[in-house]
């Protein structure tokens, strides 16, 4: 139990899922919690904040197989100026992929940061389907398990959670190929369109 901060490393903060998982944890977390987004201007200001914390718990979503460029370059400059008494540091971290272990690279990447500048590694949670599950009746399974990362958190405990949908694959990708034909209809973007592999400049 202690002084809990929690970082978002998504590159859309404001509107991220992962501020929703923070809202979470923070509601279901028994001690004090703050919840900061990383920007490209507040990393100083953040690693004061560290300073005064007993636990970090990095919340981001899954890039191209690993860590957020957001989250990287914020580890640079903590890497510059590190805390003199080095908070436990725990991961929330979801995928758009149904299987949650899609998410294991990028914790390596946060272990291996660890090590090698002293922070002690505590929890996880990785969650498969972050991008669709608390949009759906199955939201109950995320949120029970960030209940009991908070939990662990909160009686200085380490536990290794995992959490996905309970979906078949092919009834996974029915129904995401769906949702991003509508979100792309939202937009004015043709399946056809979403199709190619051509980038607007």
């Amino acid at each position: 139990m202690g002084n809990v901060i929690l970082l978002n490393g998504s590159p859309r903060a404001p509107k991220s899922n992962s501020k929703k998982y923070s809202e979470i944890f923070i509601h279901n977390y028994k001690g004090n919690a703050k919840y900061y987004e990383i920007s490209k201007k507040n990393h100083q200001q953040l690693c004061a904040e560290i300073e005064t914390a007993s636990d970090i718990v990095f919340v981001f979503p899954l890039y191209v197989d690993t860590i957020p460029v957001t989250l990287l370059n914020f580890l640079k400059t903590l890497k510059e100026y590190p805390a003199n008494q080095k908070p436990t540091v725990h991961i929330l971290i979801n995928c758009g992929f149904l299987e949650p272990e899609q998410n294991h690279i990028a914790l390596e990447v946060m272990k291996l940061f660890c090590k090698q500048q002293g922070y002690p590694f505590g929890s996880t949670l990785s969650i498969g389907g972050g991008e669709a599950i608390l949009k759906t009746p199955l939201a109950f399974f995320a949120k029970q398990k960030i209940k009991k990362l908070a939990k662990a958190i909160f009686r200085n405990q380490s536990c290794h959670l995992q959490v996905t949908m309970p979906l078949s694959k092919p009834r996974y990708l029915k129904e995401s190929t769906k949702y991003w034909i509508r979100y792309g209809e939202k937009h004015g973007i043709t399946k056809e369109e979403m199709d190619t592999m051509e980038i607007e400049a």
